[in-house]
């Protein structure tokens, strides 16, 4: 089973905290010292964490003074680039339940989750920030993961608000944690169901992200598709120069 790297889990923490405001805009985080001491971690993890949050623009660096907490943009937009950053949606957003997580057949969506059979739990949902609804989502789950979340007040009752991910229920309930996501982003015209749940107009632009899960072993256990408002969505990705 693959473990988080130590820098990895304290920028986690450090993101979690930041969007919970614990470090207001322009706070001071404490120093690499502080860190280190309070998370028993070398300062080099410490400074290893910081980069990666400069990196997503939650901190900056001020020589000689600190590090501090980035100003947050309004209106809200997040940005995605990691499984973290996924979970770290049960933080500040909530999922609102539209139609409840049901069992049901779906060739295509079995065939992509590679299933023996053709039956699939559904649920759809729709993100909210401070009440404004930023994301609608479709989630197909094989069997043994529905049969797992179906009596989950959160999923179970259209109109339920609740401060979680299916991501963090999989981990949580199953024995299938969530170890990598595969994601695909397309531009798309706002259909009319779509715009029943966003605030949008019939063809306006969208962002389609698709996404697959799979856990530790590479089996995957979920498919998600989300159609995005635009100005709330960033995405980001790290990219390595390779071998010369």
């Amino acid at each position: 089973m693959r473990t988080e790297a130590a820098y990895a889990m304290l920028a986690r923490t450090l993101r979690g905290a930041i969007l919970r405001g614990r470090y207001a805009d322009g706070s001071r985080l404490p120093t690499e010292a502080e860190l280190a001491t309070e998370y028993r971690v070398s300062r080099q993890t410490v400074r290893r964490a910081f980069h990666d949050l400069v990196a997503e623009g939650m901190v900056r660096r001020v020589p000689g003074r600190g590090t501090f907490a980035a100003p947050r943009p309004e209106p809200y937009l997040r940005q995605f680039g990691s499984v973290e950053d996924l979970l770290g949606l049960s933080l500040d957003t909530q999922l609102e339940v539209l139609s409840p997580l049901r069992r049901q057949v779906d060739i295509d969506a079995a065939s992509r989750l590679r299933l023996d059979g053709d039956a699939v739990y559904r649920v759809l949902f729709r993100r909210r920030h401070h009440d404004v609804a930023f994301c609608l989502t479709t989630v197909y789950l094989p069997p043994d993961i529905g049969d797992a979340l179906a009596g989950l007040p959160e999923l179970s009752t259209p109109g339920t608000l609740s401060e979680v991910t299916v991501i963090g229920m999989i981990d949580a309930h199953t024995g299938s944690p969530v170890a990598e996501a595969a994601q695909s982003i397309t531009a798309a015209a706002a259909s009319d169901t779509v715009t029943v749940y966003l605030d949008c107009e019939p063809g306006d632009p969208l962002l389609r992200v698709d996404r697959s899960y799979t856990d530790t072993s590479g089996r995957l256990v979920e498919l998600a598709t989300s159609y995005f408002l635009p100005e709330h969505y960033s995405y980001r990705v790290r990219l390595r120069r390779g071998p010369r």
